[in-house]
């Protein structure tokens, strides 16, 4: 079975993150999302709250996730987290050539650290290129809308959470 990971804070979960996760549910047969959990910072959305999202964003959107994904938290190099959860894939989502040169630096020193894991990009859609979790915390925090940003339950989430439902 190829098992996939893909990591990332998902804080909150984007159209462009669910855009990458469904594609990565056609190049593997069980795909782990890792939730990067950093002691020195304060998400938005607990642990528990952005692993629920996550599930219920794919759900939402397709009815081929369904026993084939699992979130797990990890705080450790995502190769080693991708390597513990037996992935013999690394999932990265590219936006723009911005994020490619990245991400090339980043492919290239995981395959010197873990050559038995690969490192798979997928590019967003022209939809969700240009949505990052940051700017759409920001926008949401000053009330603007982040309808076209997120998935249906997230938009739900962030309400509740700022206190704007």
């Amino acid at each position: 079975m190829k098992t996939a990971f893909y990591p990332g804070s998902f804080d909150p979960m984007t159209n462009g993150h669910l855009d990458v996760l469904l594609q990565a549910l056609n190049v593997c047969e069980h795909l782990v999302v890792g939730i990067g959990v950093h002691p020195g910072k304060t998400p938005l959305f607990s642990f528990d709250e952005r692993s629920a999202l996550i599930k219920q964003s794919l759900l939402d959107a397709t009815k081929d996730a369904d026993g084939r994904i699992e979130v797990i938290a990890f705080n450790n190099l995502a190769v080693d987290a991708a390597r513990d959860a037996g992935a013999t894939m690394l999932i990265r989502g590219l936006r723009d050539g911005t994020d490619l040169d990245y991400e090339m630096q980043m492919a290239g020193m995981n395959g010197q650290m873990a050559p038995d894991i690969q490192t798979v990009f997928l590019p967003a859609g022209t939809g969700s290129r240009p949505i990052t979790a940051t700017l759409v915390r920001q926008i949401a925090n000053m009330g603007g809308d982040v309808s076209a940003f997120v998935p249906p339950s997230v938009l739900t989430a962030l309400a509740e959470k700022l206190g704007k439902a």
